[in-house]
C-alpha cells in the first residue's frame, strides 16, 4: 500500500537488475534443478523484482478474463459471485483459520511453458518454498487447478483497493496452511473406517455391543452359524493388510468386553434382566444360533464284570458319526466294582474337549454327565437323589438315580435304572416306575423352570427335558423258537415283527408306564442276552429269549423340542451279557436369567488330568510299537 493508499502491483521492478536475459537463464536453470530450495528461493526474489509490466517468458502470468454467460449478468457481478464462493468455501474448511482473501496467501499459481505449476506458500517471514506439481493435473481441469485459477482470477479482476498486498503476506508472522488437496476421482466406498475395524469387526460378534445389535430386517437364517472364526472375523474388513495384522497379532478371537459390562454384570449374584444376562439370549444366540443342542446318551448293564473295554471309542465316538456332542451322559448297571476307574476310562476317551461335570451313583448304577469344556459356565449347580426299589433298602441293586441342572434356561432331568427282572414280572416293573417317579426329590434347590405345569406326584413333570434309560428287563412275551424265527425273517432292519410282542411298546401304549414319554423307532436287534465276547444269544440252561431289555425314552414340556437323530446298540462291546444302547439327540435350548444357582465352571479337575494323562502315555505306547514293528526307514503315524 503507498502513502496515497493505492494498492502496489503484484510485481515491482528493481532497476539494479534490469537484465532480462539473466533473469531468463537464472529461471531456467531453476526448472532444470527443482531439488535446490536456495536456487528456487532466488528464482523466487528475481521474479518478484522485476519491472511492473515487464514479464520474463518463465514467468507465471494470470488466466484470461472469464467469459461472460449467456445471460445478461455483469462482470462485476460474475467476479461478486466467485468471490462469494470462495469466501465460503474458506469458512466451511475445518483446517483453514484465514479469511476469504487467504487464498493468495496460500497459492499463487499459473500454467508456465515449461510443463509445470508452481505453488507458492508463506510459512515464515524469511522461509518460501516451491512445490512442483506435473502440469497435467492443471490441464485435466481437476477441482484443484479449477479453484485456484478462479481464484488468480478474482485477483486480477479486482480493484486496486481490494487486492492484497505481498510485501504485508511475507511480514506476517502466522503459519498458514494450505488448503486440502480435493481427490480427482470418487473415492472407493469403505464399509468400515480402518481406525476401529478391528473392534467393529469384533463387536459383530458380541451381541452386548452396540455394533452387534441385529437390524429388524435380518432374518433369523442370516445369523446361524456367527461363529469366532477368523474368516468370518475379516470377511467384512478393508482391504488393508496392515490392519489385518495388527488384529491377528494385538487381537484374540474373543469377543471384545466393556469396562461398563464389567461394572454392571455380577454373574455370581445373579441378574433377573432379560438383556446382558449370562444365561440370556445374547451368550444363547453366540453359542447356539439355532439354539439346538446336541446330547449322546448310552446306557449299557456291564454285569458287574472287573475287567473293563480296552477301547471305549466305539461306545462314546462311533466311526459313523461326523461330530462329537455338547453332552455325554452314560448310564451303567450293574457296574464295575471300581467305580473311580470307570470315569477315568470315560475321561481318557473324551480327550481334553470334556470334562466330568457331575457323577452320581446308587450301589452298582453310576450316572456320569461330561460336557464340552466351554460350555461348563452355562450349566447351573448341579443335584442328584436316588432311589431303591428293593423291599430292603441296603440291597442298592435296583433302583435309579437322577442328576438335574440348568443348562441357560432350560431345565434337564436324567434318570437312569434298572427295573426288576423276570419274564412275567410286567406289573412289578410298573411298580417301579411309579416309585421312582414319586419318590425321586428333585429339583432340591434350582427353581422350576415352569412351575405350572408341574406336579408333585411325578418328577418328570418338574423339568423341561427328560430322558429315562437304562435296563428297563421288559422282554419279549413269545417263546425263544418263535423269536429267532421272527430274528432270521426280520431283513433292512425293521423289528417290527418283533415289537408287536415287546412288553414295554404295549404298557406304554396303554399309559401305565412312561406317560408322555416317546422312544425313537427301533432298528437294531434284541440286546439281551448274549454269551459273554461273541453274538450268539444265551445257549446256557437258562435259555433266556431275546429281548430289547435296553432302552431310551424322552419326553418334554413343549412338543418336538426333541428329535431322535440315532438310536441302536454298541455291538463291538461284548464283555457283557447286555449289548450298550446309544442315542443321539437334539434339543431345543431357551434363554434363561441369572436368577439360578450357577455352577461357575466346577468340574473334576483331578479326574481331567489323570484321564489326559493316561491319554498320552497310551499314545506314546502306540507310537513307541509303530517304530519297533516298522523294518524301514519311513514311518507312517495314522
Amino acid at each position: 500500500m503507498t502513502e496515497n493508499g493505492e494498492d502496489r502491483p503484484l510485481h515491482h521492478q528493481n532497476p539494479a537488475n534490469g537484465d532480462s536475459a539473466v533473469n531468463s537463464r537464472t529461471l531456467k536453470t531453476s526448472l532444470v534443478d527443482a531439488k535446490s530450495s536456495k536456487e528456487h528461493k532466488d528464482a523466487l526474489k528475481i521474479n518478484a523484482n522485476n519491472a511492473e509490466g515487464e514479464f520474463s517468458p518463465y514467468q507465471p502470468r494470470p488466466p484470461p478474463q472469464p467469459r461472460l454467460s449467456s445471460k445478461s449478468v455483469s462482470v462485476e457481478e460474475t467476479l461478486r459471485t466467485r468471490r462469494l464462493k470462495n469466501s465460503q468455501e474458506s469458512l466451511s474448511d475445518p483446517v483453514e483459520t484465514g479469511s476469504s482473501s487467504d487464498s493468495l496467501k496460500e497459492d499463487l499459481t499459473a500454467s508456465a511453458q515449461g510443463g509445470f505449476v508452481f505453488r507458492e506458500a508463506a510459512t515464515t517471514r524469511n522461509d518460501q518454498e516451491f512445490n512442483v506439481r506435473p502440469l497435467s493435473a492443471a490441464a485435466s481441469g481437476s477441482p484443484v487447478s479449477r479453484d485456484r485459477g478462479s481464484s488468480l482470477s478474482d485477483h486480477g479482476g479486482r480493484p486496486r483497493s481490494q487486492q492484497s498486498d505481498t510485501t504485508d503476506l511475507r511480514a506476517r508472522p502466522s503459519k498458514v496452511l494450505l488448503s486440502p488437496v480435493q481427490p480427482t476421482g470418487k473415492l472407493p466406498a469403505l464399509e468400515k473406517g480402518f481406525a476401529s475395524a478391528t473392534l467393529k469387526a469384533a463387536n459383530r460378534i458380541d451381541g452386548d455391543c452396540l455394533d452387534y445389535a441385529v437390524s429388524a430386517k435380518e432374518k433369523p437364517s442370516d445369523r446361524l452359524h456367527r461363529n469366532l472364526s477368523d474368516s468370518r472375523l475379516l470377511e467384512n474388513m478393508g482391504s488393508d493388510s496392515a490392519s489385518v495384522h495388527s488384529m491377528r497379532s494385538n487381537y484374540s478371537v474373543l469377543s471384545p468386553i466393556r469396562p461398563q459390562d464389567v461394572r454392571n454384570r455380577s454373574f455370581l449374584e445373579g441378574s433377573v434382566l432379560g438383556s446382558g444376562a449370562l444365561l440370556g439370549a445374547e451368550e444363547l444366540d453366540r453359542h447356539f444360533p439355532d439354539r439346538k443342542v446336541g446330547i449322546y446318551i448310552a446306557t449299557w448293564n456291564m454285569q458287574g464284570e472287573k475287567g473293563l473295554p480296552t477301547n471305549l471309542d466305539d461306545l462314546l465316538l462311533p466311526t459313523d458319526s461326523e461330530f462329537a456332542q455338547d453332552f455325554y451322559i452314560i448310564g451303567v448297571q450293574e457296574g464295575c466294582p471300581d467305580r473311580r476307574e470307570w470315569e477315568v476310562r470315560l475321561q481318557e476317551t473324551l480327550g481334553p474337549y470334556y470334562v466330568m461335570l457331575y457323577a452320581a451313583a446308587h450301589g452298582v448304577l453310576y450316572l456320569t454327565v461330561f460336557v464340552r469344556r466351554d460350555l461348563i459356565w452355562f450349566c447351573s449347580e448341579v443335584e442328584h437323589a436316588t432311589v431303591t426299589t428293593r423291599i430292603i433298602s441296603q440291597i442298592k441293586t435296583k433302583g435309579a438315580v437322577g442328576i438335574a441342572f440348568t443348562f441357560f434356561g432350560t431345565s434337564f432331568l436324567f434318570i437312569t435304572s434298572h427295573f426288576t427282572s423276570g419274564d412275567s414280572k410286567v406289573y412289578e416293573r410298573v411298580l417301579d416306575y411309579n416309585k421312582i417317579i414319586e419318590a425321586l426329590a428333585l429339583p432340591k434347590g434350582l427353581p422350576d423352570t415352569n412351575p405350572y405345569r408341574s406336579t408333585s406326584s411325578d418328577v418328570t413333570t418338574r423339568f423341561d427335558q427328560v430322558f429315562w434309560f437304562g435296563d428297563f428287563n421288559f422282554r419279549l412275551s413269545k417263546p425263544r423258537a418263535e423269536v429267532e424265527a421272527i430274528i432270521k425273517r426280520t431283513a433292512g432292519g425293521d423289528m417290527g415283527p418283533l415289537l408287536e410282542h415287546d412288553q414295554l411298546s404295549r404298557e406304554m401304549k396303554e399309559g401305565s408306564i412312561f406317560k408322555g414319554f416317546q422312544e425313537a423307532p427301533i432298528h437294531f436287534l434284541p440286546t439281551y442276552k448274549f454269551n459273554v465276547g461273541c453274538d450268539v444269544y444265551d445257549t446256557t440252561s437258562k435259555q433266556r429269549t431275546p429281548s430289547f431289555t435296553d432302552r431310551i425314552v424322552f419326553r418334554s414340556r413343549q412338543a418336538d423340542d426333541i428329535r431322535a437323530f440315532k438310536y441302536t446298540c454298541c455291538s463291538a462291546i461284548k464283555t457283557s451279557d447286555h449289548r450298550p444302547v446309544i442315542g443321539v439327540f437334539q434339543v431345543k435350548l431357551r434363554p434363561g436369567r441369572d436368577n439360578i444357582p450357577l455352577g461357575a465352571g466346577q468340574f473334576d479337575r483331578g479326574l481331567y488330568l489323570e484321564g489326559i494323562r493316561r491319554r498320552i502315555n497310551r499314545e506314546l505306547k502306540r507310537r513307541e510299537a509303530m517304530k519297533g514293528e516298522s523294518t524301514s526307514t519311513i514311518c507312517t503315524i495314522s
